[in-house]
């Protein structure tokens, strides 16, 4: 009777110990990878999403419309002064990514008009991104398409 106790006792130890593991290696809420190159919810650039140190950042890559100063066009309207020459190619608009509870929360860059917003990223599926940029309780969502 002692051994079959004891024995239950360590079949109990074992399943408990493997359904941590399995969670700890396979957590629920996981945010789905989401680094490529995507197209904007407005369809004029290419954004591609990679490692920036230990987050993710969303670069401009190509203009798919080309804005008034062309493929040279400056970050004219950026708050910061100090920033309005740099070129718009190649700057982060998406930046301080990090996974947390399913999606990617950081911040923003609106360089239409010059601000900085939270940021929500969710992969909906395999060719899908959604963005979210909230200021306050205002939010808008683009819907964002895998670039081929």
């Amino acid at each position: 009777m002692k051994a079959m106790k004891a024995m239950k006792r360590s079949a109990w130890r074992g399943a408990l110990v493997a359904m941590a593991g399995g969670i700890a290696f396979h957590p629920l809420a996981a945010a789905e990878p989401i680094m490529g190159r995507w197209v904007t919810g407005e369809k004029d650039a290419v954004v591609g999403i990679a490692k920036c140190g230990k987050a993710l950042c969303g670069r401009i890559e190509k203009f798919l419309i080309l804005p008034k100063g062309g493929s040279d066009q400056r970050d004219v309207n950026n708050s910061d002064p100090a920033k309005r020459t740099r070129k718009l190619l190649g700057t982060a608009i998406l930046y301080g990514l990090t996974a947390e509870e399913g999606l990617w929360r950081g911040q923003v860059y609106d360089p239409k008009s010059g601000r900085t917003y939270t940021s929500e990223v969710r992969r909906k599926d395999a060719q899908t991104l959604e963005v979210k940029g909230c200021f306050g309780p205002l939010c808008q969502t683009q819907v964002w398409k895998k670039a081929s």
